[in-house]
């Protein structure tokens, strides 16, 4: 005897991404919202400080009721641990099904709380309030949240939807230099697969771009230009692939050695810092392999150094150590590790299966 349970997907996981808002006008929009109960605010010790607190007092004067939960700032918070405390707290504070989780903060803060929303009560609704660029141009968008791994980063997760992600690019103001050039990396990894034009945008326009890092935003137009473009490349990429099973490891260039030197690191090094350093090391792979014209890694290394990241692998750093993280990283295979690797600038091809001896060369030059 046999039964079938016909269970074919009729969920709309459709939501808009909104660039320009300020958060005065979200707290507006989202009290008014009739179907949530209770509001909880999940952000960091830094972000808590610069808009939390007064986030938090924007929306209770809607009368609703709202709770700010924190934890503190940095990767180092994205674990199951952080994330069980945040739930214990959640549950003692009656969160339901009809609770709203904001993510506001950035990757880390989108990352974790969206995996909270993902698992408790099987799965509440949250929206991405990200306040860093790296958030506002990826991590914020396509619902892939998760937590870090001692044998690797995001290594435990999901794919969940937010209901709406909400962009107030004002929030860049408060960036470290740092933290700026963290999001550059993002924006360049876009531009290197999938958009020549937005790489020579970033060529022509280095110098306005980047006075941005110590000046606050003196030329919005720039960065609006630049979020709305990465958002719209990362949309065409999750609507065509919302599970990564195909297509959306294309948006992977940079990330498969660049986890494996964030996680050796500690996580002294920032995420877009890993990831710049592991474009070129991806790069300088596609030319190992006959894929890439040498002048095009140069020109993405040079790219790179302009906008102040980093593109070597440091020193001391193993590289062993490091070919064993990438057997181990979430895209590998039955023990295959495969790459995203350039063909041009502006064009990539995914799941590129790379032999461990070209790997420890291009490691070791």
């Amino acid at each position: 005897m046999k039964l079938h349970i016909n269970l074919k997907n009729i969920t709309d996981n459709s939501y808009d991404i909104i660039i320009g808002t300020k958060l005065s006008s979200v707290a507006g929009e989202i009290a008014s919202w009739n179907d949530v109960s209770k509001y909880f605010i999940i952000t960091d010790s830094n972000i808590k400080r610069l808009y939390g607190d007064g986030f938090l007092k924007t929306l209770r004067s809607y009368k609703i009721e709202v709770h700010l939960l924190s934890v503190p700032a940095g990767e180092k918070s994205k674990t199951r641990k952080t994330k069980e405390q945040l739930e214990d707290k959640l549950l003692k504070l009656k969160a339901d099904r009809s609770s709203l989780i904001i993510a506001l903060g950035g990757g880390v803060i989108g990352d974790l709380a969206g995996f909270v929303a993902t698992t408790l009560l099987r799965g509440i609704p949250f929206i991405q309030i990200p306040t860093t660029l790296l958030s506002q141009v990826d991590s914020s968008i396509g619902g892939k949240v998760a937590v870090d791994h001692p044998l690797g980063k995001n290594l435990i997760g999901a794919f969940y939807q937010p209901k709406k992600v909400y962009v107030d690019i004002n929030t860049l103001k408060t960036l470290s230099e740092r933290e700026f050039r963290n999001g550059m990396a993002e924006v360049i990894k876009d531009a290197t697969i999938l958009d020549s034009k937005l790489f020579s945008y970033l060529e022509k326009n280095h110098p306005k771009i980047i006075s941005n890092s110590a000046n606050g935003i003196l030329h919005p137009s720039y960065f609006i230009h630049l979020i709305n473009r990465c958002c719209e490349l990362k949309k065409m990429i999750v609507e065509k692939d919302e599970r990564e099973t195909g297509l959306r490891r294309i948006l992977n260039f940079g990330h498969t050695i660049g986890h494996a030197v964030e996680s050796l690191s500690n996580y002294k090094l920032a995420h877009g810092e890993a990831v710049a350093i592991g474009m070129v090391a991806e790069a300088k792979i596609s030319a190992a392999l006959g894929m890439l014209k040498q002048s095009e890694v140069e020109r993405l290394n040079n790219l790179i150094q302009m906008y102040n990241l980093p593109t070597d692998i440091p020193s001391r750093m193993d590289r062993n150590k490091i070919v064993r993280l990438t057997c181990q990283d979430k895209k590998a295979e039955q023990g295959i590790v495969r790459y995203t690797l350039l063909e041009n600038i502006g064009k990539a091809i995914v799941s590129v299966a790379v032999p461990i001896n070209i790997v420890k060369r291009v490691l070791s030059e």
